[in-house]
């Protein structure tokens, strides 16, 4: 079979199959399969950037047009990895410019990309046509002013959650005055044939030309799919979008500072929404008239306005995610900050919405319980994993117990990630999370009582996923030793700002575990913060 098609015909059929895995299983079909993919692959996702090394995968993949690469762990996002961990992506950047002149699209998330790294893309990669930039660092404008300058082609710039030093305002005056091919921006555009906007500051000052402006040019707009920004809007300018409303799929007012009634005002416009990331200022009424007009929305993300507030600013509380439950039968993905949860209203969405693919609580508080009983949330989370048969990522939060793990070793079997923070008893929740889990790829856990026992009694199971981290818990030096020796696949790291984990006794907890596969071997950029452990460590230390 794999030798009755000629290598044109299969390359065809190939192109058909978008799905990392499907590629993948492709390849390992047979030889003449495996070279045949190795060619025609054009896109290519590395889920850690020391998993394998530019080289490698240049090796394996000739031909990429496409790359995607993420660096430091999530936790990142809650300031838990130290500064200057790592993560640089210019020798990524190096190896790529030399063998793929054709690249045209880099996405990165959370990596440290600097000016240098910016002007390289910008002059060696001819037909470059989209640069993601997601919570990354190390850049300022001058960098991005390459990129404006001599990538005559892009086509889509996103700078989302990453950090840019201001040199220069004036870095957007690069792009060139007949410059068309830009569809996305994350704060300006071009053509009328947009299909995503980024917008800014509305002005506080109402000016009927103002206002006429703003609406012709949002009725231009025919083919407008998504809206972003409105960092600070006068509600009085509101209605000027309405006339797009209809053809809107994606929203992302993350950073909108809009109540209630002007929300509820455009969200129940957006009569064909797909995506609504949105602050907390939307209330459990505003959320209650999306799931009443929005019958298509498949995810929702509700962020905290004033996450470190003692009293709650809004009316925000589980009934609002209950009646989105209720209201929106293609609800696929959760993100949803809160202050308070019941183990009645988690096992309401459950019953409601089984084929929850992704469900991320946080409770702003760490171990707050069910507010109604007192008791511990473990009831309303087993629900989750019980009736969610297809959920892929989990987050938990309030007070939990090793039940909780119990229900989520048993029922999960398609969970591949898994978030947990300030929750369990034991060593035993981390058994039952490492030994039921089938198909785990990713675990991160900090604040938790778990320790040695647990992790190198299942320490083979590490070797079936892609990442361990876990921090201010309960891992001695001495466990992480032993694992490194028992996994030398694997890269073992201890990230202890408090100086060599050998100065101090064997029993000693660890702040930091980063446990990855590999197949690069131990990384060359290690500050002097972080140890591999392997069979030659105590030879480094001595």
């Amino acid at each position: 079979m794999a030798y009755s098609f000629p290598e044109e015909v299969l390359e065809h059929v190939f192109s058909f199959l978008t799905s990392e895995k499907d590629r993948n299983a492709v390849s390992l079909v047979c030889k003449s399969w495996y070279e045949i993919e190795r060619w025609c692959r054009r896109r290519i996702f590395v889920g850690n950037c020391y998993a394998v090394s530019p080289e490698i995968v240049i090796r394996r993949f000739p031909e990429v047009r496409a790359v995607e690469i993420k660096g430091k762990p999530h936790f990142a996002d809650f300031n838990l990895v130290p500064e200057g961990w790592g993560a640089y992506v210019y020798p990524w950047i190096a190896a790529m410019s030399a063998a793929y002149p054709l690249l045209e699209e880099i996405k990165l998330k959370r990596m440290v990309v600097t000016d240098e790294s910016l002007e390289l893309i910008s002059k060696s990669f001819k037909n470059f046509k989209v640069l993601v930039l997601s919570s990354c660092e190390g850049f300022t404008t001058d960098g991005l002013a390459s990129i404006a300058a001599n990538c005559r082609n892009l086509r889509e710039l996103d700078l989302r959650e990453s950090e840019v030093e201001d040199l220069s305002g004036h870095w957007l005056s690069h792009f060139p005055d007949n410059y068309t091919s830009l569809v996305s921006l994350n704060i300006s555009c071009l053509g009328s044939e947009l299909v995503e906007l980024g917008t800014g500051a509305y002005s506080a000052e109402i000016r009927s030309d103002t206002y006429t402006n703003l609406a012709e040019a949002f009725s231009a707009c025919k083919q407008l799919k998504g809206l972003s920004g409105f960092w600070d809007v006068v509600p009085s300018y509101l209605p000027a979008m309405l006339h797009v409303c209809s053809g809107i799929t994606s929203l992302n007012l993350s950073y909108a500072t809009i109540q209630s009634p002007d929300l509820v005002q455009l969200v129940t416009q957006c009569r064909n929404l797909q995506r609504l990331w949105v602050l907390d200022y939307i209330e459990d009424s505003g959320l209650e008239a999306l799931a009443a007009s929005c019958k298509d929305l498949q995810e929702l993300r509700v962020f905290p306005s004033d996450p470190f507030g003692a009293e709650p600013n809004v009316s925000l509380t589980e009934q609002g995610l209950v009646s989105v439950s209720e209201g929106c039968p293609k609800l696929q993905s959760v993100l949803y900050f809160c202050r308070q949860m019941s183990n009645a209203a988690l096992v309401a969405i459950a019953r409601n919405r089984p084929k929850l693919i992704r469900f991320r609580l946080c409770i702003l508080e760490p171990r707050v319980p069910d507010y109604l009983t007192l008791e511990p949330l473990d009831t309303g989370f087993g629900a989750i994993v019980e009736n969610c048969k297809e959920l892929r990522r989990l987050s938990l939060s309030g007070l939990l117990t090793d039940r909780v793990f119990k229900y989520i070793g048993t029922h999960a079997k398609k969970l591949e990630m898994l978030s947990i923070a300030f929750a369990g008893d034991s060593d035993l929740g981390l058994h039952h999370v490492l030994s039921g889990c089938e198909s785990l790829r990713k675990l991160e856990i900090r604040d938790c009582p778990f320790g040695d026992k647990a992790l190198l009694a299942n320490a083979a199971k590490l070797e079936t996923m892609r990442s361990l981290w876990m921090s201010s818990c309960s891992v001695s030096y001495g466990a992480c030793k032993l694992l490194g020796q028992k996994l030398p696949r694997l890269n073992v790291e201890v990230i202890d700002e408090r100086g060599p984990p050998d100065s101090r006794p064997e029993s000693c907890p660890v702040e930091r575990l980063y446990v990855y596969r590999t197949v690069s071997g131990r990384r060359v950029d290690m500050p002097g913060f972080v140890w591999t452990m392997d069979e030659d460590a105590s030879l480094r230390f001595s």
